[in-house]
């Protein structure tokens, strides 16, 4: 009878144990945003056609969130194209929380949008302080707000511009992007719960911000 081999300390030496790690992540399907974004973060032809796909796809829903975020079809020209230029930029290196592309432009849009407020603001003053004299107003700018449609989106814009930073991001993104509140969570790293209570509490505040808009 043959005995079984056994160790330097009479264990019995049983063969490797096999490798019981978690399987390797498949790859997404090539047609959807997250295989698209995969093949953008490559080169050639590929990335390029991957990258127009993904433009057509997003683009109207992006340049409608920066309508919203902006109430200016110029600046939502610009925030559309500056948006996709980041997304060109940033290849290979973002990372994609859903399958979807589109809460990740959104968020970049709005950054993007955040950032040119504050460079036209710190520009007006700069120039009232050079000023002498009140500039004329453009008598486009005269017919764009006086349509009613116009007039209000703005109203909303400042009111948004007014609330408390965490309840800002959730109205851009939940109520002005209609990203869902999962996706929202995970892009601002917090529970959905959070994301329901700041959405419910900006709700009232904003309430209270357009109607003393209204009163002034």
């Amino acid at each position: 009878m043959t005995e079984a081999p056994t160790d330097a300390v009479g264990v019995l030496a049983l063969p490797d144990a096999p490798d019981t790690g978690p399987p390797p992540k498949p790859d997404p399907p090539p047609d959807s945003d997250a295989g698209l974004w995969h093949t953008i973060a490559g080169d050639g032809p590929e990335a390029h056609a991957a990258f127009t796909e993904l433009f057509q796809r997003h683009a109207e829903a992006v340049w409608n969130y920066a309508y919203r975020l902006t109430a200016s079809w110029a600046q939502a020209d610009d925030l559309l194209s500056t948006a996709f230029l980041n997304a060109w930029r940033t290849r290979g290196r973002a990372v994609l929380t859903r399958d979807s592309a589109r809460p990740w432009l959104f968020t970049v849009t709005a950054r993007l949008a955040r950032d040119e407020r504050r460079a036209r603001a710190r520009l007006t003053a700069l120039l009232q302080r050079l000023s002498r004299t009140t500039a004329e107003r453009d008598h486009a700018d005269a017919v764009v707000e006086g349509d009613f449609a116009e007039r209000r989106l703005r109203r909303v814009v400042r009111a948004v511009d007014r609330l408390p930073r965490a309840e800002r991001e959730v109205v851009r993104l939940c109520l002005l992007g209609e990203v869902s509140t999962a996706d929202a969570a995970r892009l601002l790293g917090i529970a959905e719960a959070s994301v329901r209570s700041r959405t419910s509490r900006a709700r009232a505040r904003l309430r209270a911000l357009l109607e003393e808009d209204s009163d002034d």
